[in-house]
């Protein structure tokens, strides 16, 4: 009973694409790294945005008022660089593609939010930037627009909940601030050192280091400097390879120390620490595979089936959840006019059945939940999923509601 069932659900959704099919697809054009140093976190937001707009189109697709239409991701490679980030912007641009993605790196993040802000400005064809994971707070604070949406929590936000933990963890007494050396790496530092002294003013920073992005193959020397400061805990925001490099090379040093990381929990990170991070290394995101309940687990199974190899398991809530919210504002303003479309999200809600986040409309920021968690031994028996099929995991230590995530925000926002 239950396969036709399936068959019955199958043969509906594969219908209602064919029909949805019949009319132009509304594409998204995703300008990210696929070749280059961090060519593997590019490829695993592709895999992220592919499945939510597979799932969106297995349902029939964007309402609108000729018929339904599909969601089509067209990528395009920025190899990590501003100048040719730019250079894909034009192209999208040039083939009126109303809707921009974009997230690894708040630099590049940056450079396109200006250079939109003043094609907009000159042209009728204008277009939406959504941001995954660009966390610079500036993009949703000083320099704030009107055309772009942040689906992530900003470095503050992500600070504020880190720091929430070290409020209590009285073993961490001295810290070293390490990162990449741009805009999003100068802005941890800065939240960093505020909170600290805030929250924990005994604590003492005993360095702080930013090292060029994508460039350093050893970590070596850095992880000497650590040592020597006698430092018991470093915060990073390092991510891609500049993370995994980063806990390795502690790894082999036999540097035990404690990381709060802002992406400690993928890209090669667990198995990079391996015994020495458990219990030592915390990240915070919107959601992790072992926050528990069915759904949650269920959403997480479903995303593995699909991309069943270790390498590929890199799940993020938050692209899912822009592309079920650009898919619903698209609905509600009946167009894909990039000012329509954004009204239709300003103060828009999302919800499912393990979470739930909300559009703030004076500077476009999501608030959502945010997770601390610790990494753990997936054979101990503490956690049920593992990350990339390391053995090692992360347990929810700290949880904050969206009252408790949401900062203040200095944004003036020019509105069209």
């Amino acid at each position: 009973m239950k396969t036709k069932i399936h068959a019955i659900v199958f043969s509906l959704a594969a219908a209602l694409s064919a029909q949805a099919s019949e009319l132009p697809p509304i594409p998204l054009a995703l300008i990210e790294a696929t070749s280059g140093p961090f060519a593997n976190a590019g490829d695993a937001v592709q895999r992220n945005l592919q499945w939510s707009i597979e799932k969106i189109n297995a349902g029939g697709g964007v309402k609108l008022p000729d018929g339904k239409r599909l969601l089509q991701l067209k990528v395009f490679d920025n190899k990590g660089q501003v100048d040719e980030s730019l250079q894909q912007l034009r192209r999208a641009l040039d083939q009126k593609i109303p809707f921009i993605l974009q997230g690894n790196s708040s630099a590049v993040a940056l450079a396109l939010s200006d250079a939109l802000n003043k094609h907009n400005a000159r042209h009728e064809q204008r277009a939406l930037f959504l941001n995954y994971s660009a966390v610079d707070p500036a993009l949703t604070e000083e320099q704030c627009s009107f055309w772009h949406f942040r689906f992530d929590a900003h470095a503050g936000m992500r600070m504020h909940a880190l720091t929430e933990v070290i409020r209590q963890e009285k073993r961490v007494q001295k810290v070293y601030l390490i990162g990449q050396d741009y805009s999003f790496g100068r802005q941890v530092a800065t939240a960093a050192r505020a909170q600290l002294a805030a929250k924990r003013p005994d604590i003492q920073i005993v360095g702080e280091e930013l090292h060029p992005i994508g460039k350093i193959k050893d970590f070596a020397p850095y992880i000497a400097k650590i040592r020597e400061s006698g430092a018991d805990s470093v915060i990073t925001g390092n991510w891609g390879n500049d993370l995994s490099l980063l806990v390795k090379a502690a790894r082999e040093a036999g540097l035990r120390l404690r990381f709060f990381t802002f992406y400690g929990n993928g890209l090669g990170a667990p198995a990079a620490l391996g015994e020495a991070g458990v219990g030592q290394v915390r990240a915070v995101a919107e959601w992790h595979p072992n926050v528990g309940g069915k759904e949650s687990d269920a959403f997480y199974q479903a995303f593995r089936q699909r991309y069943p190899q270790p390498k590929d398991d890199y799940l993020h809530l938050r692209m899912q959840i822009m592309l079920e919210m650009l898919a619903a504002a698209i609905e509600r303003a009946g167009s894909v006019d990039a000012k329509a479309v954004a009204l239709a999200l300003e103060n828009a809600s999302y919800k499912n059945a393990f979470h739930q986040a909300g559009m703030r409309k004076q500077d476009h920021q999501l608030l959502q939940p945010l997770y601390v968690s610790v990494m753990q031994k997936q054979a101990d028996g503490a956690i049920r999923f593992d990350n990339e099929g390391s053995g090692y995991g992360f347990k929810t230590e700290l949880y904050l509601d969206s009252g408790q995530t949401a900062l203040p925000s200095k944004c003036q926002m020019q509105r069209p």
